[in-house]
């Protein structure tokens, strides 16, 4: 057994603290099977087939000492696949948008990608664009800047990656997933304080009991029950 597996089975006495779903898009053939199969199991297949619907794995890891499951989802990138389009974004917290930087259309796509994404996700969402195969650097065709200057027009993160090598892949989920964290511990705290603040002007407005035999001689309703 890989010691992906193991990994699994170690799981279910472990108590996960939060779940994060992350959606991986772009392109067929750019390596977003490759680059989730590495992140989820540390494991590279050469002769890796084209995904045929959606799929997903997990991998648990731990954040600011809090146990983070990530469900990582990869969908074919081909058009006849696309029906899937609004259930596979549900609920995604995360988005890696993925082009090959050896084909220039792949990344020319980015934009409609991106645009489908906002469309269907939560406006929240974090986004890592990622140009994959960087280890096929002599057949570059996506120079680094043109990356860099979209993701910064777009606001997103951007790393280049190499699926194959192992290079930047670990490093480009954990700065998503961790991204994450910090918008979502953050909206806990505000919604806690929230929560504390509403008990406190609760328990100062105090409460109106009225005694029996001492009703209200005013004609206003007492409020509390009559005795059976």
């Amino acid at each position: 057994m890989s010691s992906g597996g193991r990994n699994y089975y170690g799981e279910f006495n472990q108590k996960i603290d939060y779940v994060f779903k992350v959606v991986l898009i772009g392109d067929s053939a750019v390596g977003k099977s490759q680059l989730l199969a590495r992140f989820a199991r540390n494991e590279f297949s050469i002769d890796s087939k084209a995904t045929i619907g959606v799929e997903f794995q997990t991998r648990t890891l731990n954040i600011d000492q809090k146990t983070i499951k990530a469900q990582i989802w990869d969908t074919a990138g081909q058009e006849r696949y696309r029906a899937v389009t609004s259930a596979y974004y549900r609920g995604a917290v995360g988005a890696m948008l993925v082009y090959d930087i050896t084909k220039r259309q792949s990344f020319d796509h980015v934009a409609r990608w991106l645009e489908e994404l906002r469309s269907h996700a939560d406006r929240n969402i974090v986004i890592m664009l990622i140009g994959n195969k960087s280890d096929l650097g002599s057949l570059r065709a996506v120079p680094t800047e043109d990356a860099k200057e979209f993701a910064q027009r777009e606001n997103l993160f951007f790393m280049e990656t190499s699926a194959l090598e192992a290079t930047n892949v670990e490093s480009a989920f954990m700065t998503v997933l961790s991204d994450i964290y910090r918008i979502t511990s953050k909206k806990s705290l505000a919604a806690n304080e929230e929560t504390e603040s509403a008990g406190n002007s609760n328990h100062l407005k105090g409460t109106n009991i009225v005694v029996p035999g001492q009703e209200p001689t005013d004609g206003s309703k007492a409020t509390c029950c009559s005795s059976s």
